[in-house]
């Protein structure tokens, strides 16, 4: 009796194990393709380089204590803010390529496989989502609140950190996007939602359900 129990226990523990590794591999192949279609659309523009130069620049003259210098840093980036804002919305538009079923990104914090094909109703629209990304950036830069160029500068960069975010969240899963942006930028998800403009913190809440 007690073999039987224990043959039970192992066949068990077996099909638990296939399954995890069957899971494993549709999770990371469908990662694999996610990577692929977005990085078709990245490598056409310099979006990740600007944005680098962008946060650095940023960083250096947040930190900056003489306002004048301060000054003379952020207007040297300017340029760069425009160039890569109309980089963002080119690529906003060319993402509308993909279809439907290549834009879905699950709400689910946790990457899990075959979400995006057999419960859409978990999922966002990653078109939309850069979209959003697009125009919240435009309009901090074109700054309509009237922010000085310090407050807008932190801005900006938020907006980037979360389009950033957004971006690994498609190709891996929210808990992994949030987890890069904490290590890469020591700052939280939350910290960098509360820190973009209100316009872009209510539609980015409103499509991705994140509270």
């Amino acid at each position: 009796m007690a073999a039987g129990n224990d043959n039970s226990a192992m066949n068990l523990l077996l099909v638990l194990a296939l399954l995890g590794i069957g899971a494993t591999f549709l999770k990371n192949t469908e990662q694999r393709q996610r990577i692929l279609w977005l990085g078709q659309h990245l490598q056409h523009h310099q979006i990740e380089k600007l944005m680098e130069g962008l946060i650095d620049g940023y960083l250096r003259a947040l930190g900056e204590q003489d306002a004048e210098r301060r000054a003379s840093v952020l207007n040297l980036l300017a340029s760069t803010e425009e160039t890569l804002s109309g980089q963002l919305q080119r690529l906003a538009a060319d993402l509308r390529q993909l279809d439907d079923r290549q834009a879905r990104t699950s709400r689910l914090p946790m990457g899990l496989p075959l979400v995006t094909r057999l419960l859409p109703g978990l999922c966002f629209d990653l078109r939309e989502l850069l979209a959003l990304h697009a125009a919240g950036f435009e309009a901090v830069r074109r700054n309509e609140e009237g922010l000085d160029r310090r407050d807008q500068a932190f801005r900006l960069s938020a907006e980037l950190l979360l389009f950033q975010h957004s971006c690994h969240w498609y190709c891996r899963s929210r808990a992994v996007a949030s987890a890069r942006l904490l290590a890469r930028h020591r700052t939280s998800h939350d910290q960098v939602l509360a820190a973009v403009s209100p316009a872009t913190r209510e539609a980015y809440r409103a499509l991705t359900g994140v509270a």
